[in-house]
C-alpha cells in the first residue's frame, strides 16, 4: 500500500496574485483567471486574506461557481441559508466526518464545491482533504477488488417522523410526483411503503476516472452509508431498527453484505492520507469534487462553514 502524501492544496493570498486584499480584489483576479485550469492543476485552492464576509460572498462565489446547485437528494443534515447556499453540516462538533466526495452515491454529483469560513472554530475543525488517487492506491488490493462491481446504496426516507432525513427534506419538495420523476431520471429503484416511507436503491460505481485528467480515483460513500461506519453507535442502532429499515446502508453490487472491517479500513486510510489546513475567517476553499475528497475534524467553539456546489 502507498501511504506517502506529496499533494497539498494551494493557498493563494493577495500578494501571491498581485491583487488588493479586498473582496473586489479577489473578484478582479478571478475575472482575469482561467479558474477551470487553475482547479485542474491544483485540485483544491484556498483564497485567503481577501476579507470575504457573508455580505460580500456572492460576488466571488458567482465567479467560482457558474450555476449553484440545490442540495437535492443530499443525505447530510444541512440548513439552506441563501441562494443554494447551505451550512456545511450539522453533525455534532465532537465527531469527525470521514472522507467523501460529495454525493458520490448519486446519479449526478457536483464537479466543484465551494466552502466559505464565516466563523472559524476555537480549536480543531479543519476540513481534511485527500487526493482520490492516493486514497485508491492506499486501500488494500483485496478490498479494492471486492468493490470492483460497484456499491448498492439503500435509503429509507420517512414521511416526517423517524430516524434520519425525511423524503421531503431530502428532495426539498412536498410533491411525490416530483420525487418520482427525479428518481426515474436518476436510474434508481424506488417504492412507497404503507407508512409513507420512501425506499430507494441505487447501484453506483466505486471508482471513477477524472473527466479531465483520466486519473482513476476512489469515489463512493459506502463507508459513510454502511452501519459499521457509524462507529460506536452502530450496535445500538442495529438493536433498535431492523437492517432493511435503517435510514441508509450500503452493500456490494450484488446485494451481499460488506464486511465491517472493510469499512473501517477504508475510513482509516482516508483519514490517514488526508491533509489539513486550519480555517481562517473569510477563507474560500474551492475543491474539485472528483479529484479530491473532504471530511471534517472535530472542533470546539462556534464554527460556521457554508457550502455551495456547481
Amino acid at each position: 500500500m502507498t501511504t506517502e502524501n506529496a499533494w497539498l492544496p494551494r493557498i493563494l493570498r493577495p500578494a501571491d496574485v498581485g491583487a488588493d486584499a479586498t473582496p473586489q480584489g479577489l473578484e478582479e483576479y478571478l475575472r482575469a483567471t482561467d479558474v477551470a485550469r487553475l482547479l485542474a492543476e491544483e485540485r483544491a485552492v484556498y483564497f485567503r486574506g481577501f476579507g470575504i464576509t457573508a455580505d460580500s460572498y456572492d460576488g466571488a462565489a458567482d465567479l467560482l461557481l457558474a450555476n449553484r446547485l440545490a442540495y437535492v437528494h443530499g443525505n447530510s443534515p444541512r440548513t439552506k441559508v441563501g441562494r443554494n447556499l447551505y451550512t456545511s453540516t450539522e453533525y455534532p462538533a465532537e465527531f469527525e466526518i470521514s472522507m467523501h466526495n460529495e454525493m458520490s452515491y448519486a446519479h449526478a454529483w457536483p464537479s466543484r464545491i465551494l466552502f466559505f469560513c464565516d466563523v472559524a472554530a476555537a480549536t480543531g475543525g479543519a476540513t481534511p482533504l485527500v487526493d482520490g488517487r492516493l486514497w485508491l492506491e492506499s486501500i488494500d488490493p483485496e478490498i479494492r477488488a471486492a468493490f470492483a462491481a460497484g456499491v448498492r446504496y439503500t435509503q429509507n426516507l420517512h414521511d416526517g417522523m423517524g430516524f434520519g432525513k425525511s423524503w421531503q427534506a431530502t428532495f426539498e419538495t412536498e410533491d411525490r410526483a416530483e420525487v418520482e420523476t427525479f428518481l426515474d431520471g436518476a436510474e434508481a429503484e424506488w417504492g412507497w411503503q404503507p407508512d409513507g416511507t420512501l425506499r430507494v436503491t441505487q447501484l453506483r460505481r466505486a471508482t471513477l476516472e477524472h473527466p479531465v485528467t483520466g486519473t482513476e480515483v476512489w469515489f463512493n460513500q459506502a463507508d459513510q452509508w454502511h452501519i459499521a461506519g457509524l462507529g460506536d453507535d452502530a450496535a445500538a442502532l442495529a438493536e433498535i431498527i431492523p437492517e432493511d429499515e435503517l435510514p441508509q446502508n450500503a452493500f456490494f453490487a450484488d446485494g451481499s453484505p460488506i464486511p465491517a472491517e472493510y469499512i473501517t479500513h477504508v475510513q482509516e486510510i482516508g483519514m490517514k492520507t488526508a491533509v489539513d489546513v486550519a480555517w481562517e475567517a473569510g477563507d474560500l476553499l474551492l475543491v474539485d469534487n472528483v479529484a479530491v475528497a473532504h471530511g471534517r475534524r472535530a472542533f470546539t467553539g462556534q464554527r460556521r462553514i457554508l457550502v455551495a456546489m456547481a
